[in-house]
Formats: structure tokens, sequence, C-alpha cells
């Protein structure tokens, strides 16, 4: 088999800034241990998103000329709503400056304290926005989402059993909505089967409860389902894509990420009802419905990047590089989750770390020894982001202590990801050296963004 090559050439570089390691030191110091206060120029390589970060085409440039900058109705407000409509088939279609914009519409116009939201894992602003508006958002991912070393292909999937106990317990009259998010970010961006799509709605369906996907990777989603599930080897990623959309009620998306956009996202929904509430919920906060808060020129952009996602010879690429770095890791005995994810390598910062006890975070450890050591910037998915506090602060861990290397897509090449090799390797030789951390400041809501650090000693 021939080497996968990337499916586009560089028009345009951008410069990158090559620090050296005093430099580094004192950069974290003054970010105070996070590497989310870093200035971006200081991070050689950035991995701590794949939002809103990748590079747009020479199509999505020359439709960003094209955009209708009309208040109401505009072109470029028409072209949006069709493409999204083609994929999803869902009626009601409402942008937004970005996805937890969607997240915070549906959150303040559907929930009322005491609510309960299932899914398979709930990201960062998911669940702040479910909680800010007074629920309890429950993660029911699959055992096998819960360990990293398990090979399970549809590690993303709900537990049946457990959606069933939820709505059992809380009942459907508490439950305004399910979820499922695809592909599963928290749980090291693992896919979620069709067939799972399709029985979460059937349990749903059958206590009248809506169903709603967190849509952000849809189009990664949909080429696990070809690679892995029986059925789908000689369907277009259109056609699958638009099978898991036909299973929902509605949905939000940040179209940072399989929209190949540097800002934008949407709500969507087939419920009258709740069309009108999100209808004046986005005047009030985002604007009029036709643009939501972007401009014309993003709708432009976002159309042409949907499609574009849903190439085959893309997603084959992009997969191929992630598969590349998870090879070589693996063989160096490096602890992954596996398989790996369609956006990101996932290191186990437990395994990596296990001198450090979960509460001291072993993910801080790590992401900020990767940036120390090479420039490289990543983020921690575990007790920092996940720790669950009761009403007197008391923290309990979360289940896993994850580090996550995103990957802007069509950004970086197999000279950056050797280098990043190289680096993780480094900080693996050099793991008992690793301090843990303590917090010194933190904000009620999303405390990864702007908390503060200090090694513990």
């Amino acid at each position: 088999m021939r080497t996968i090559i990337e499916p586009f050439r560089i028009k345009m570089t951008e410069p990158l800034k090559l620090t050296t390691a005093p430099e580094r030191k004192k950069a974290l110091a003054k970010a105070n241990n996070n590497v989310f206060l870093l200035d971006a120029e200081d991070c050689c390589i950035d991995l701590l998103t794949d939002s809103g970060t990748g590079a747009m085409s020479a199509q999505q440039w020359a439709a960003l000329m094209l955009g209708d900058e009309s208040y109401a109705g505009s072109k470029s407000w028409k072209k949006f709503e069709a493409v999204v409509k083609n994929i999803t088939g869902i009626k009601y279609i409402f942008p937004t400056h970005q996805g937890r914009a969607a997240e915070s519409i549906l959150a303040t116009c559907i929930i009322k304290k005491g609510d309960v939201i299932p899914n398979n894992n709930h990201f960062d602003t998911t669940r702040a926005n479910l909680e800010f508006a007074g629920a309890y958002a429950i993660d029911l991912v699959c055992d096998a989402g819960l360990d990293p070393a398990d090979e399970s292909p549809f590690k993303g999937n709900i537990d049946i059993a457990k959606l069933e106990k939820c709505i059992a317990e809380y009942g459907p009259g508490r439950i305004p909505f399910g979820m499922i998010t695809v592909t599963n970010n928290t749980g090291g961006g693992q896919p979620v089967s069709m067939a799972n799509i399709r029985a979460v709605k059937e349990v749903l369906a059958k206590n009248n409860i809506p169903f709603m996907i967190d849509a952000c990777r849809f189009a990664e989603n949909a080429y696990f389902i070809k690679q892995r599930e029986d059925g789908y080897q000689d369907k277009t990623l259109l056609e699958i894509a638009q099978e898991i959309f036909s299973y929902a009620d509605g949905a939000t998306m940040s179209c940072k990420k399989d929209g190949l956009a540097n800002i934008g996202g949407f709500l969507i929904c087939n419920n009258e009802k709740w069309s009108h509430q999100f209808r004046n919920m986005l005047i009030l906060r985002e604007g009029f419905p036709t643009y939501g808060g972007l401009a014309g020129r993003d709708l432009e952009v976002i159309a042409v990047g949907l499609m574009e996602a849903l190439e085959y010879d893309y997603q084959v690429y992009r997969h191929a590089t992630i598969k590349y770095i998870g090879d070589k890791l693996t063989k160096k005995g490096i602890p992954i989750v596996r398989p790996v994810g369609g956006h990101a390598i996932f290191l186990d910062a437990k395994a990596f770390l296990p001198h450090i006890e979960p509460l001291q975070y072993p993910g801080i450890g790590l992401v900020n020894a990767l940036y120390l050591e090479g420039g490289v910037r990543s983020v921690e998915l575990g007790s920092v982001m996940f720790a669950r506090r009761d009403e007197n602060g008391v923290e309990t861990a979360s289940p896993m202590e994850l580090v996550r290397l995103a990957f802007p897509r069509r950004v970086y090449t197999q000279s950056h990801f050797d280098y990043l090799i190289e680096v993780i390797e480094k900080v693996w030789q050099d793991r008992d050296k690793i301090p843990g951390y303590k917090i010194t400041y933190q904000p009620e809501f999303l405390r990864h963004f702007t908390c503060q650090m200090e090694k513990i000693q």
C-alpha cells in the first residue's frame, strides 16, 4: 500500500516561533501553569483544540468573497440553509456564532431546574450550559468507553441498559431531551455506531423524549461507520450522515469542527413549538434568524466546508494522520486511548503518570511537561475539566485522566507529527520527574479555561 498523502497543496505559509526551553519555562510561569493562558505565538505546535483552528480550502476562500451581508434573507443564508437541510433533513435551521451558543439557546429555552439530560458523554461547554440552566448532565457511555486500552470499534456508544435505567429512575417528565455526541470527544474521540444511534432513538421515542445530536464531528463519525460497521461500506459519507440525522429530532453543532470553518454553528429541530422559542432567543442573543451572529461570508464558508468534510479522500487522509501517530506511540509503549479517534490522540495520563494522584491532576502535569519539552500545547481532559464538586466544594475525580492532542484540519505536515512523537517520547522517558499540581484560583464554571495552578513540591 502506498503512502497516504495530503489531498491538497499548500499555497500560503505562516511562520512558527521556535522557542527555547528557558523561554517556555518563563512563559508557562507567567500563565500560572495553565496553557490556555499562554500566548499562541509561544506555542510551536498548537494542539489545544481542533475547533476553528483549521485551514480553509481555495473553494472556501472563493466562497467568502461571495458573502451577501444583507441583514435579513441573504443569498448566503439560503446556501447555508440548503446545505444543512440536505445533510440533516431537519426542518428548522438556526445559525449561531458557534456551538456553545446553540447549546445555550437549547438549554435556556427547554430546560427547567431539576431536569436530567442523558448523553454518552457531555463535553465541557455542553455540560456547563445544561448545568447552568439547572439540569443534571448524566454520562451513560458504554463500559468499553471507560477503558483506554479497550480496542472495541464503537467506544462512544451509549449503554442502552443504563439509558433505560436512567429513564426509569427519573421518569420521562424530567428528561426534556436525550443527547448523543458524535464522535465522543470526552472519551477519546470515539465513534458511535449507527445501530446504537438507532437503538437510542427507539428507547427515547418509546418514552416520548426528543432526541438531540451533538454533531460537531458528524463527518468523522460517518467515516468510522463506513469503515467499521457492516452494511455501510458501499454508502457515501453523505448518505451515512443523512441516516444519522434521520433519527434525530434536532441537533447542535459547532461548525468550527466538521464545518471546516473558523467560526460558526447551528441549532436545528423539527418541533415547531421549539422553533418559535429558539427563534425568539436567537434574535435576543445572536441576531436575526437568517444570520445568527455570523457574517454572510461565514455562512458561505460553512456551506462549502460541510460538504468538503464529507469528501472521502479528505477523511482517509485525516484518519491516516491520527493512526500514524497512534501506531508510533503504541510501539514505544506509550499509553494512549485505543483505537485512535478521528480528531486527536488522547494520552492516558493516569497510566503515563501513576505516581500522581487523580486530584493532583496528572493530566496537567503531562500537558505542562509537553509544553516545556517541545513547545507543544495540548489540553487536559481529566479531573480539572470534569471532576464533580459537591455543595461543599469536595471533588470526586474524573473516571479517566486524559491529555488530548487535537489536530487542526489541513494545517500540519508529517514532519510536525514526527517532531511531536519525539517530544512525547522524551517526556515519557523523564515521566518520573513530572510533578502534580494544585489549583490556586478557579471560577465557578468551566474552570479549566482560566484557573491558576502551581506545582506540588
